[in-house]
C-alpha cells in the first residue's frame, strides 16, 4: 500500500514540476458572467526583457464564447496572438513588463482605459507580482495587462489579472475579459472572471505532497 502510495504522489509531483521547468504548453479554461472559453498556450524558454520569469507566450489555440451584449459568439475558433509591439506606458509607470502593448478602441472603454486596450502576452508561472507603479494588487499566471488573441471578423479578445485581493498570495485570483474592434468595445467583464487552474497552485500542490511523503517515510522509518 505504501508502495503504490509513493508512486501515485511521486507521479502527481512530477507532473506540476514542468509548470516551472521545460513544458511548452499549459491548458486552462475560464468563466464569468457570459463570457467562457478553453485555451492552449504555448511558450518557450524566451523570457520578457525587463522579468526574467514572465514567459513570451508564442502560440494560442482553443475557443471562446459570449453572450452579452447580443454577440451570441459561441465556440470561435481562437485565431493568432496580437503581435506584441514594446508600446512606451505612461512615464510614472516604471514597472510595466518590456513587452507591454496596447490596442487602440475608437469608442466603447471605461473612461479608465483612456481608449486603449492593454496586453504583454506573458506568462508568469509562479505569478505575476506588481507590474503597474499604481496598482500594487498582483498574482495569477496572467499580469494585469494580460493576453490578446483574434477571433475574426476584426475582434479581439483581451483576458487579464485583476490579481489577489486578500493581499495575503493565496487568496482568489480575479479576471477580466474584454471583447473588441479598433472601432468600438463590444464587452467589458471588468472583473469576476474565474479561471481553472492556476498552475502555481498545482506546483504548491506537488510541493505539499512531496513533503507528505518526506514525514511518511521518516515515520516509517522511526517506526522499524
Amino acid at each position: 500500500m505504501r508502495t503504490r502510495l509513493v508512486v501515485s504522489a511521486a507521479l502527481l509531483f512530477a507532473a506540476s514540476l514542468p509548470l516551472h521547468l521545460d513544458a511548452s504548453t499549459f491548458d486552462f479554461t475560464f468563466a464569468g458572467s457570459g463570457v467562457s472559453g478553453a485555451i492552449q498556450l504555448t511558450y518557450g524558454a524566451a523570457t520578457d526583457a525587463k522579468y526574467s520569469q514572465a514567459f513570451e507566450v508564442t502560440g494560442i489555440s482553443g475557443t471562446f464564447s459570449d453572450s452579452n451584449n447580443g454577440l451570441n459568439i459561441v465556440n470561435a475558433p481562437i485565431g493568432s496572438l496580437l503581435a506584441v509591439k514594446h508600446d512606451a506606458p505612461e512615464p510614472t509607470n516604471l514597472l510595466a513588463p518590456n513587452d507591454f502593448s496596447r490596442f487602440a478602441v475608437a469608442a466603447g472603454l471605461p473612461a479608465q482605459n483612456n481608449g486603449f486596450l492593454t496586453y504583454d502576452n506573458l506568462f508568469w508561472p509562479g505569478g505575476s507580482p506588481q507590474t503597474a507603479s499604481d496598482y500594487p494588487v498582483h498574482g495569477g499566471f496572467l499580469d494585469i495587462y494580460g493576453l490578446m488573441f483574434d477571433i475574426g471578423g476584426g475582434r479581439v479578445v483581451d483576458v487579464w489579472s485583476n490579481g489577489d485581493f486578500s493581499g495575503t498570495g493565496t487568496g482568489h485570483i480575479d479576471y477580466g475579459a474584454a471583447v473588441a474592434t479598433s472601432t468600438t468595445a463590444l464587452d467589458y467583464a471588468g472583473g469576476g472572471v474565474s479561471i481553472t487552474p492556476e498552475p502555481s497552485a498545482l506546483a504548491l500542490f506537488g510541493i505539499g505532497l512531496a513533503g507528505i511523503l518526506i514525514w511518511r517515510r521518516r515515520t516509517a522509518v522511526r517506526s522499524v
